[in-house]
């Protein structure tokens, strides 16, 4: 058992003011390999505090500095990749190849975006004779989530300190061990004390009080869209900044003219990737009602050669298990309300995959002949379960992509790039892909409706950070 008791707080590490353990689960053993500490008000008071006495100086600090430190934070998470990459593995059973590849990079890629696009942001405008500013927005409460751990943490550490803002972070108490090496990472970098600071806790513990902390200017949340409701109540009384990135349900049209075998194959990997275990995967598969029969083949041919190993030992294109008990419970709840509400079951389904008797490993699930009120269309799934749902006109499908209280990000596959621009313009997310086309940090992320608001990555993910001021008179007359 190893254990990581300590908070980092005003550039260093300190005892919680209540003694109170958890241990950290590991998915793929479904045993305790670590503890952290469980914070409270107490903790969550400390924090903030420093995080207050030390924003009028870091925000006073150049663009140039803030860049350069940006730099040395990107230096040292350099050598600790392989750390992080292991941590991810352990804690949330990424298969290792997953967590190298993707899980631990993309922390470094939001990082050196942020510095890129420092270098040249503007944050004063002339209008003629008065001027428009940008000044960091204050104190900030991050809470990120355990499914893309340093993803979500760097996407929203990166532009504040970019941005000149000073933070207290509330990791996932499920995958919080990544959370304390980036803590590490930063105080090597030297990042001056208070900027940032750490607390892991739980919602209830942590998360409320530092929603609702009259000294917190902003609150950037990822989870949830359940949670993210509790943060913004919490939050509505001190009147504070809310970005939330919520939960997704997003379509994958596959229009009439598309390679349908390519399309729903490249539609099948991408569901199961990180376990479905990612807000934007593409869940629901739009198909012609013509096709369908051809596209549950395609799928249950792809979903069949998915390997479900191993995180350690898991070969590249397999998955591990799923992050958790409650969250295997509750994959193994929908699919057994699809069977019940009459969907076709493709392939996979309820329990385990053979030969893995320990572990919250999931099956790859096909759905088909899915309609867009049964609860796996319309619920959040969070697992390696795929839905295909018919469809006879393209304006139906645009219609039930859209039937749906989220919108985070969309799918759009079509041998016209001009079709498919078409349909993508009719969709209401904050993403859509053409073709297969992946992410680009460079680009905002975020969505519509009961998916969140706000943006992150790329310049949008500064601008969340700043306020605006206007200055009358700035100019001689």
């Amino acid at each position: 058992m190893r254990d990581y008791l300590k908070f980092y707080i005003n550039g260093a590490w300190v005892d919680p003011v209540t003694p109170r353990t958890l241990d950290v689960i590991n998915p793929a053993t479904e045993e305790a390999y670590a503890r952290i500490s469980l914070g409270s008000r107490a903790d969550v008071d400390k924090a903030v505090a420093a995080a207050k006495a030390a924003f009028p100086a870091f925000a006073a600090t150049t663009r140039e500095y803030r860049a350069d430190l940006l730099d040395k934070i990107v230096a040292v998470y350099q050598k600790r990749l392989g750390d992080i990459a292991t941590a991810v593995s352990e804690e949330m059973g990424a298969p290792l190849w997953l967590a190298q590849a993707a899980q631990a990079p993309s922390g470094l890629g939001h990082l050196m975006q942020a510095a890129k696009y420092l270098r040249t942001f503007e944050f004063e405008e002339q209008r003629g004779k008065h001027l428009v500013r940008k000044e960091p927005i204050g104190v900030c409460g991050f809470i990120t989530p355990w499914n893309w751990p340093q993803n979500q943490i760097a996407c929203k550490v990166a532009p504040a300190l970019a941005a000149g803002c000073t933070m207290v972070l509330k990791p996932s108490e499920i995958a919080p061990i990544d959370a304390i090496i980036f803590a590490e990472i930063l105080d090597e970098a030297g990042v001056p004390k208070g900027v940032f600071n750490l607390v892991n806790g739980d919602g209830p513990g942590v998360g409320a009080a530092l929603s609702a902390h009259p000294d917190v200017d902003m609150m950037s949340f990822t989870g949830s869209t359940r949670a993210g409701v509790l943060v913004a109540q919490a939050a509505a009384p001190t009147v504070k900044r809310v970005a939330q990135e919520l939960g997704g349900k997003s379509a994958n049209i596959i229009l009439e003219d598309a390679d349908l075998p390519k399309a729903v194959k490249s539609g099948v990997m991408q569901m199961m990737t990180n376990s479905g275990q990612s807000c934007n995967a593409p869940s629901r598969m739009f198909v012609p009602r013509a096709k369908q029969d051809e596209a549950k083949a395609v799928a249950k041919a792809t979903a069949d050669a998915v390997k479900v190993q191993d995180p350690k030992t898991a070969e590249k294109g397999a998955i591990g298990p799923v992050s958790s008990d409650v969250q295997f419970n509750k994959i193994q709840g929908l699919i057994k309300k699809g069977i019940d509400e009459g969907a076709t079951l493709v392939t996979g389904g309820l329990g385990r995959p053979d030969g893995l008797n320990q572990g919250f490993y999931v099956k790859p699930t096909i759905f088909a002949d899915v309609t867009n009120d049964m609860t796996i269309a319309v619920e959040e799934i969070f697992g390696p379960v795929l839905c295909i749902l018919p469809y006879d006109t393209e304006e139906q499908a645009i219609e039930m992509a859209n039937d749906t209280v989220y919108g985070l990000s969309g799918y759009v596959q079509s041998s016209s790039i001009e079709h498919a621009q078409k349909v993508a313009r009719q969709l209401r997310t904050g993403m859509v892909h053409l073709n297969g086309s992946g992410s680009d940090q460079s680009m905002p992320f975020g969505g519509y409706k009961q998916s969140g608001n706000g943006r992150e990555w790329g310049v949008e993910g500064i601008n969340e950070f700043l306020e605006t001021k206007a200055v009358f008179g700035y100019a001689p007359a």
